[in-house]
């Protein structure tokens, strides 16, 4: 443990005093501000909270420098980790993807001081949505692979969510076969799994599993063939309808890849229609990545010039994305 306390230790700032004494008490006020942050996040986006989590990674950065007694050393290294990990999903939500990859560069590096496997997994499977995101999928895959090492040993729902994702990176290329095998690995892994202890990873239920079987099916409609767009449809329905208020983007993310599965399927009028709902919750939030993932939702009401409400539907995705951009 000597080595650990040692390792935590960076250069102050200057002229602030080292000793100041960190007890379980001091961990427990930060895990509750991050837990009341990521709520924050999940309701109006990343914007809404990213300068905040920042301010107060300041003063987290600083308790690592105290005298911390040996039982609490791995607490504050979890709690200090995982702080950052919000942060670069924040960071990441708000369109800043070098500012993301440091903060989970430097959650990693805390989460394996605290020897906290099921933490490494989870800031690894979101540095992959990261390079999903942004087009690099075998860099995110990777991602998502040495995330289900790290908690190979450990959590069960830490693996459903890296399978899962892991599908989605499969579909993505196409790849139609390992994509399904590793939704049915995920399913098996989240039935076996007992409810979520850890708060990084509580928003994966019943419903983001859903939001996630259809997001695969969605992709492979794009990459392989239409006729996964009938699954896609049902699953992202029973998430949408499974999303409350507390999960205001993670519903208009869902909608907008429903509206994407009724316009690949040709489905024009549902598509609008969903897709009208969406934009207008995206609009109240301050999420540059929901704006984002509108292009292929865009680029599938394209394919369909003669449809008044495909032609209204990219109308609203360029307003949205302009109102953001002023």
């Amino acid at each position: 443990m000597e080595s650990e306390q040692a390792a935590v230790v960076v250069p102050p700032p200057a002229g602030h005093p080292r000793g100041v004494r960190i007890g379980a008490a001091d961990v427990g006020r930060l895990e509750a501000a991050t837990r009341a942050f990521r709520a924050v996040d999940y309701r109006y986006g990343g914007g809404s909270c990213r300068h905040a989590v920042q301010v107060l990674l300041s003063y987290a950065e600083l308790m690592l420098l105290g005298a911390v007694p040996e039982k609490v050393v791995s607490r504050l290294c979890t709690a200090v980790a995982d702080l950052h990990n919000l942060s670069g999903w924040a960071s990441f939500d708000e369109g800043k993807p070098k500012a993301a990859l440091a903060a989970f560069r430097r959650a990693l590096e805390l989460a394996g001081l605290a020897g906290n496997d099921e933490l490494v997994a989870n800031v690894r499977y979101r540095i992959g949505r990261l390079y999903l995101h942004h087009g690099a999928v075998e860099e995110a895959a990777d991602q998502f692979e040495r995330g289900q090492a790290a908690c190979r040993d450990s959590s069960l729902l830490a693996r459903a969510i890296l399978s899962a994702n892991l599908a989605w990176a499969r579909a993505k290329r196409g790849d139609a076969t390992a994509a399904l095998a590793l939704l049915h690995a995920a399913r098996d892994e989240f039935a076996a799994a007992g409810p979520a202890s850890a708060p990084w990873s509580a928003f994966f239920g019943e419903t983001d599993l859903a939001a996630m079987i259809g997001t695969v099916h969605v992709e492979l409609t794009q990459s392989s063939d239409v006729r996964f767009a009938g699954p896609a449809i049902d699953a992202l329905t029973v998430a949408v309808n499974g999303y409350g208020p507390a999960m205001t983007r993670s519903r208009s993310l869902t909608q907008i890849w429903l509206a994407t599965g009724h316009a690949l399927a040709g489905d024009l009028d549902e598509a609008a229609r969903i897709g009208a709902e969406a934009i207008e919750v995206a609009a109240g939030l301050r999420s540059e990545r929901t704006r984002q993932r509108m292009s292929p939702l865009a680029a599938a009401a394209a394919r369909h010039p003669g449809h008044a409400g495909a032609r209204d539907l990219l109308d609203r995705i360029d307003r949205v994305r302009g109102a953001a951009g002023r």
